[in-house]
């Protein structure tokens, strides 16, 4: 698919998400509606980084024991932080946009090296492809540690909307990822088990033709434990 034909599968897959009503009955509907959203926009975001990250030089090679990412809307300061905490120069400026490309730091800190990038301002749709959204989010999703940076006059609303923006391709934050592992195999189909029964929404049927639609017919798939269907995607 485009990029056009990948949004607007989103766009359909959202207007009919938001048409189900939320019942045990739809759990396994609604389940497969959220791992083709997700199918989707990591589509998106996979065609940004193969893309070059939208233009030469914006994403920086990954160095030091971790990489930590700003991530905000334009104008709240993340050059500034940088240039403060590390000896690289990010532009600033009293206007929105001022950096246009990843702009990467170091932090030496108790013997460790910090690798630090600023990244440009990201917008309300971001996850969707608007401005250079694709692009920024695609590089967080590489880090080890995210650092929202806040408007103090618009913080709840910010971190709110950032969240949301993060959270629909994938990036949970401060949550420990599902222990669901699978295992590609050569032969013998599709091979699903679970430490404990799963009673919240994800279940055997569900976990199989989720990975059908991800064309991964032989493998080995196992959960250490409940999880909603939110939880997973």
């Amino acid at each position: 698919l485009t990029k056009m034909g990948v949004l607007e599968k989103i766009k359909e897959i959202e207007a009919e998400m938001a048409r189900t009503q939320k019942n045990k009955a739809t759990e396994y509907h609604l389940g497969l509606l959220k791992a083709k959203l997700a199918k989707y926009r990591s589509q998106l975001l996979d065609d940004a980084k193969s893309s070059g990250g939208g233009g030469e030089g914006f994403e920086a090679r990954k160095s030091g024991d971790a990489r930590a990412v700003l991530i905000g809307f334009p104008s709240v300061g993340k050059s500034t932080l940088l240039n403060k905490v590390t000896k690289t120069k990010s532009e600033t400026g009293a206007y929105e946009y001022t950096t246009l490309t990843c702009v990467p730091g170091n932090i030496e800190y108790k013997g460790s090296n910090i690798q630090l990038l600023d990244l440009p301002g990201i917008i309300e749709g971001a996850s969707k492809g608007i401005g250079r959204g694709k692009q920024v989010i695609a590089v967080a999703r590489t880090a080890d540690v995210i650092v929202m940076m806040l408007d103090a006059g618009k913080g709840a609303v910010h971190k709110k909307l950032l969240r949301k923006e993060l959270e629909s391709v994938g990036i949970r934050l401060n949550q420990r990822p599902p222990n669901i592992y699978i295992k590609e195999k050569k032969t013998g189909g599709m091979i699903y088990t679970s430490a404990v029964p799963q009673t919240k929404g994800v279940n055997e049927r569900l976990c199989r033709d989720i990975l059908k639609q991800q064309k991964n017919s032989q493998c080995r798939s196992h959960s250490s434990r409940r999880y909603y269907n939110r939880s997973i995607y």
